[in-house]
Formats: C-alpha cells, structure tokens, sequence
C-alpha cells in the first residue's frame, strides 16, 4: 500500500501521525510511505529524519492525496481536505461519528473507506491501537501541570526555615486513563488527592495510586467498554450534594468525564466553582465536548470574578506532540498490523470485532448502524 500523512490543519495540532520510528517499520514491510514536506515539524520529526526512515516527502498536498491507498491522520478532515479524498481509497483517523455524521455522510459520497480510530472497542485485543486511551494519559498528566502553573502555590508539603508548607489538594472528578494519569502526576508533584468517579470498579485503582476514593450512595454506573452511563435525576442530587463539600475545600478540581457521543456531563455547576477559595484551579479536560464544568469556556483559560482560574484550553495532547505522537504512531502500527494479511493486502473482515467497531463508510455508503441511524435523523433535520 501507499501510506500517506498529510500535514494536520487544524490550528495548534502539532502531532503527526506516523513518527519516523514507526515509518521505518512499515517501509521494513514493503509498504510506501508518503508524508507531506512539514507534516511533522511540530512534533519534532523533521523531513530529513523521515526520509532517512525511508519515507518519500512530498511537496504538493494535491499529489499526496492522489497517491493515497490509505491515509493516516489524526484530526478530521475539514471541507478542504474532504474535496482532496480519492475514491476507493481508505481514510483513518479520529473522526467521531456518532457526534458528527453528516462527516460519515460526506466520505461516504467520495466513496471512502473510513476507519475512526476513536471508535475501537475497548477490549483486551485492542489495547495496542487504542488512540484514545493513549492520548488520554497525555491529557491527564498535561492538565495537571497546567493546573501547577496556575496555582498560585506550591504542590508539595514543604518543612522550611520560614514554616512547613501544606500540600495542595486536588480533586480528581472522572477516574478514566485521563483521571488515572492526573491522579498519578498529582502525587507524584507530592499534593494529596482525592478522585471520585460514578463506577465503583474503578476505587482500588484510586487507591492503588495513593489518592482517597470519594463515595457516595448512588447505584454504580458502569457502562460497556469502561464508560460510565449517565445518572438519573436522584442520583445526580445527591452526587451534587456530597461533590460540593469535597469540591469546596479543594485547591485544585480537574475533570476528566466524558460519554461517548454525547455532551460530557456538567460535574462542575457555576455554584460550586462559586464556592472554592480564590486562587484555586479548575481544569476541565471535557472542554470541547462541551465541559464538566458549567463555567467552562473551550479554547480559553480565565479568572472567574470570584478568583478561580477555569482552564478548557483545547486539545491537551498536541502541547506534548512529541510522545503524543510516538503513542499514536505506535497504535496506528498496530491497527495497520491487525487490518493487513501478511503481504500487507488491507483486509476488512466485517466479523472481526475491532474492524466492525470502526468501520464507518465502504462503498458509498454508511455502514456502521449507529452512526447509519444517526445520518439518517441528522439528514432529515436539516431537510425538514
């Protein structure tokens, strides 16, 4: 196959899809791989390096496109690059159907094969290409070095000339991989934690951590694939009422709760960053799918008129592109290694469970049922 990496447009991405590291490999196995002059520059991976993996770069964007039999990304595609796809040739990347079809819906009418990589179940099997869980822990641990710059305190306990320093506390709201990494980082940066998360699987992970379990008497609300269902109206109550003392007391709150397809889940009402000390942090890792926090703004970080600083700045992953981008190199590796016989040939055999999780449009059409049912509705709203 030709494998191309185009260079990512959407502003501030800085990852690249492919790292050398992982173009040698697949060059190893007989494929071609082209990248676009700059694709990797702001992970660290210059044109040079590419070529001497063994890579073509190629100037013209226009003549990558047209070269593709498979094209890697990460971002998806905007208008602009949609109008470059070749027919019968195969798109993956992050491409989040089941919140955007009328996206499945165009790469179907170019006749695309698109594989959305934030799609892959979480199973055991899948581990390796899991691009979300990778980028999650980047996430995690980038949002809490953004809250220790924010802070106008130390993290650690300190035992000074001038007095002992107390630890800062942090509350950890979502104990998913982001929530886990941020826990981790927050201890390791020696503040003391506390994490809650509605599925109740999840305590001894805390714990195993060194942070402190929040429980509160609700049913647990594990879903499949390791995310959580949303609550019923009791629940959230008396989840509102028990967060807000925990929530009060502490310095920092970073939330990390999402659902797929769906808006995140507001954690965080307007009346509960109300009440922190002036000077305390919110993170809140769900900014662009539209926040835990109820003061949330994505894209921007800002001082509430009270004095907390709320952080939603967009795409936490890319501000660490160099390991974000070997983490997604790798699982594209894999992914790549899982969906090709051992000549290389790409095989979509629909009874694999991971390729029927990720397969979204073959042949004109959109064939993932979900996110099928969900263009149709999306296609009559707009006509009606």
């Amino acid at each position: 196959m030709i494998i191309a990496i185009p260079r990512e447009t959407v502003p501030g991405e800085r990852r690249i899809a492919l790292v050398a590291e992982s173009v040698k490999r697949l060059v190893g196995k007989k494929h071609e791989v082209v990248v676009e002059s700059g694709a990797g520059l702001g992970a660290e991976c210059s044109d040079d390096e590419l070529r001497a993996a063994g890579a073509r770069v190629e100037s013209s964007v226009d003549a990558l496109y047209a070269a593709a039999d498979l094209l890697l990304k990460i971002q998806p595609p905007d208008e602009t690059e949609l109008g470059r796809l070749k027919a019968d040739s195969v798109l993956v990347s992050l491409a989040y159907p089941l919140a955007n079809p009328a996206l499945a819906r165009e790469v179907a009418k170019r006749r695309v094969t698109l594989l959305a990589v934030d799609m892959i179940p979480r199973t055991t099997l899948a581990q390796m290409m899991d691009v979300l869980s990778s980028q999650a822990t980047i996430a995690g641990y980038r949002a809490v070095l953004l809250a220790a710059e924010a802070l106008p305190r130390l993290f650690p306990m300190l035992m000074t000339a001038a007095g002992t320093i107390p630890p800062a506390k942090v509350l950890v709201l979502g104990a998913g991989v982001a929530g886990l990494q941020a826990i981790a980082t927050a201890r390791r940066l020696g503040a003391v934690v506390e994490a809650y998360d509605v599925r109740k699987v999840v305590k001894e992970q805390v714990e195993s951590l060194g942070a402190r379990f929040v429980n509160i008497d609700i049913a647990d609300a594990a879903g499949s694939g390791g995310y959580a269902k949303e609550l019923g109206e009791e629940a959230k109550r008396k989840q509102a009422e028990v967060l807000a003392t925990h929530v009060a007391k502490s310095d920092v709150v970073i939330t990390t709760a999402l659902v797929p397809g769906r808006r995140a889940p507001v954690l965080l009402p307007a009346e509960m960053v109300r009440r922190m000390k002036s000077g305390s942090v919110v993170v809140d890792i769900a900014a662009e799918q539209g926040g835990n926090c109820e003061l949330t703004r994505a894209g921007e970080r800002y001082r509430t008129e009270t004095g907390v600083t709320v952080i939603g700045e967009r795409n936490l992953p890319s501000q660490i592109s160099v390991h974000a981008s070997a983490m997604y190199s790798r699982n594209m590796e894999k992914l790549l290694a899982h969906v090709t016989d051992k000549d290389g040939v790409l095989e979509l055999d629909v009874a694999d469970e991971i390729v029927k999780g990720m397969l979204i449009t073959r042949g004109g059409d959109v064939v993932h049922p979900a996110v099928a049912d969900m263009a149709m509705a999306d296609l009559a709203r707009r006509e009606g």
